[in-house]
């Protein structure tokens, strides 16, 4: 089975986008579920139009395939924040950077590499500790 690649970004206006570090897909949409179907659908019909046109398309569309997904840390938080299933003082208490300081990530502010790392590795706590119940 192949693994192709595909990384998960929050756009500026809200939107999300997913794209294939290889390959030529991408897909758009107002949620992550939204947008990986969109690029799933745009895969299909890629290949459907290549098959009745007669184009080349890539041969792992053909076969068995599964896609990875990754995403950043701030995409993470500004989508469960934003829907309400985190709280910056749940934020707070996992990464340890203080919820004013959060807000400002979600309102714009990137980031300095040291306290991505801090969401990184609270984002990696909480899936070590939620994986481990159901392990």
């Amino acid at each position: 089975m192949n693994n192709i690649s595909a990384i998960i970004e929050r756009a500026k206006d809200g939107t999300y986008c997913v794209y294939c570090e290889k390959e030529i897909f991408s897909g758009a949409g107002t949620t992550i579920e939204e947008a990986k179907q969109d690029m799933l659908n745009q895969m299909r019909f890629y290949k459907e139009t290549a098959i009745k046109e007669g184009f080349k398309y890539p041969a792992f569309l053909d076969g068995e395939y599964e896609i990875v997904y990754s995403i950043d840390s701030l995409s993470l938080l500004k989508y469960y924040v934003g829907a309400g299933i985190l709280s910056l003082a749940g934020m707070e208490k996992i990464s340890g950077i203080n919820q004013k300081q959060l807000w400002s990530y979600l309102h714009g502010t990137k980031p300095r590499k040291a306290q991505a790392r801090r969401l990184d590795s609270g984002f990696r706590t909480l899936c070590e500790d939620l994986n481990s119940i159901f392990a």
